[in-house]
């Protein structure tokens, strides 16, 4: 076992980028200016526990990511044949056996709030986890860097060659990344329009110049915008243009578990020798290595900063260290600023998951999850609608009759075809003409094919003694075996006011 630490190396690690920070600061000192120009980063790659389950989610994501718009699903002869689509022109959203019609827009409003609740919870209970191990930029930037080792090899290899004059070798490393980079971006943003038209169709047609514009323009930004963020900008994208290292502040306290160091075991810091003792000093070696492999460049012993995303992989590198010098894991853990405190005190830590917070949220996101469930469950497989005529509102006929006329609308929201009789109750005498449909008299039939809306132009008559009030409450019902729907409207006579 390696018990003395190799300092002059780590420390040179970490020289590249510090030096390179402080130089540009300067820079921009005598410069008189406002920005400061991006310091590169160049995270060392590490082992652990951690980092695994951040290649598994890495995986994970992607493949359905990728994926996902392949996926078939049987429906009816004329519908898309897509697992997963937003189809614009439809317009619907299918999602396996759920389809959503644009009326019912308030289900993607409580999916997001839902949504909301869940991150706010998340975070509460266990800081910026989603931005360490979920965030899209997270993903993309850890696969753009596996990239970027690939070609380039860890990072000393990547310092050595970025501070290396410019030659063949090196103009080949760096095309053979741009380029990976630029096809992972270009499969991002197809990838991406795959979910608002048919994949295999699209697919074609963007080989053979037949696809919308529209998709040309969107994988053109998104590839864009994929290999700017993921490639170039990284860690400016988690600590300046999103929002929510800002907002995440008002949702954590002492009690949430976050990337921690644990001063109160670490200090006081310092080099250590194999023949050395530990009494009178703590565990932290100042190795650095913490700061190298943080892909945010940052140092987590100087507590919680903004621009830390939770991701683990600096516990990951102090555990190696600790191992190899035979001190307990854990100096850089999932901790809480309340449990280190305490122990700094010589007390137990204890750790309070359940508290205000959290059952705010909690309940909150329960209920918005409970009211989503139970308006699904409600949810009508047909939705039914009846438009009185308002220019006339009223005719009467040469015998004295009243005629009413009406459009009947019926949404048919399953992948069934059916045939809808249609029938009048509250008017007593009254007959039905459905021009170029099917009457009887007293009912009339509608058929309405899968995921379409049908229409039905209907006149009612009623005899003039039948009707007392100018108005009268009528509802108009619609049968098909089990499915029953009902509306009610108004039958005008204009008894009050007799020709």
């Amino acid at each position: 076992m390696v018990t003395v630490i190799d300092r002059t190396r780590q420390k040179s690690d970490a020289a590249g980028p510090v030096s390179a920070a402080a130089a540009a600061r300067e820079k921009s000192k005598d410069n008189g200016g406002l920005y400061k120009p991006r310091t590169p980063i160049y995270p060392k790659l590490v082992h652990g526990r951690w980092r695994m389950i951040k290649w598994v989610l890495l995986i994970v994501t992607l493949a359905i990511y990728y994926i996902t718009p392949w996926i078939r699903w049987e429906r009816p002869a004329g519908l898309p044949q897509q697992a997963v689509l937003i189809d614009f022109t439809g317009p619907r959203f299918y999602f396996f056996f759920i389809q959503l019609w644009p009326q019912e827009v308030y289900f993607f409003t409580g999916l997001l709030v839902a949504a909301a609740l869940a991150l706010f919870l998340t975070t509460a209970l266990f800081g910026r986890l989603w931005c360490g191990y979920a965030c899209p930029q997270t993903v993309w930037t850890d696969l753009f860097i596996v990239v970027e080792r690939f070609f380039e090899g860890d990072r000393n290899a990547r310092m050595k060659l970025d501070a290396s004059r410019l030659s063949l070798n090196k103009i080949g490393r760096k095309l053979g990344k741009h380029a990976t980079w630029l096809l992972i971006a270009l499969s991002t943003g197809g990838a991406w329009i795959f979910y608002f038209h048919d994949a295999p169709t699209l697919l074609r047609q963007l080989f053979v110049g037949e696809a919308p514009m529209t998709a040309y323009v969107s994988m053109g930004v998104l590839t864009f915008t994929t290999y700017a963020l993921a490639g170039t900008m990284r860690e400016q994208v988690c600590t300046y243009l999103c929002p929510w290292p800002r907002i995440q502040g008002a949702m954590l306290d002492e009690h949430s578990l976050q990337i921690t160091y644990r001063s109160d075991r670490g200090e006081p810091r310092g080099p250590h020798k194999k023949t050395e003792t530990w009494e009178g000093r703590g565990d932290c070696v100042d190795c650095d290595q913490c700061v190298i492999v943080c892909p945010m460049g940052i140092d987590i012993r100087n507590g919680g900063q903004i621009e830390c995303i939770n991701c683990g992989l600096c516990a990951d590198a102090c555990d190696e260290i600790m191992v190899r010098v035979g001190r307990p894991r854990g100096l850089i853990s999932y901790d809480t600023d309340a449990a280190v405190a305490q122990r700094a005190c010589g007390k137990k830590a204890t750790y309070h998951p359940i508290r205000a917070r959290t059952l705010y949220y909690g309940f909150a996101l329960a209920l918005v999850t409970g009211i989503m469930a139970w308006g699904f469950s409600q949810r009508s497989p047909v939705v039914f609608d009846v438009l009185k005529d308002r220019n006339p509102t009223y005719v009467r006929l040469h015998d004295g009759a009243i005629r009413n006329g009406f459009v009947i609308k019926l949404a048919n929201r399953t992948f069934e075809r059916h045939t809808f009789t249609i029938s009048l109750t509250g008017l007593t005498g009254y007959s039905l003409i459905a021009p170029g449909a099917v009457a009887t008299g007293r009912t009339a039939t509608l058929t309405v094919e899968p995921d379409q809306v049908g229409a039905l132009r209907l006149f009612v008559t009623a005899p003039e003694e039948s009707l007392a009030a100018p108005s009268v409450p009528v509802t108009f019902e619609a049968h098909d075996g089990a499915i029953v729907a009902d509306k009610e409207s108004v039958f005008l006579s204009g008894a009050a006011n007799p020709q």
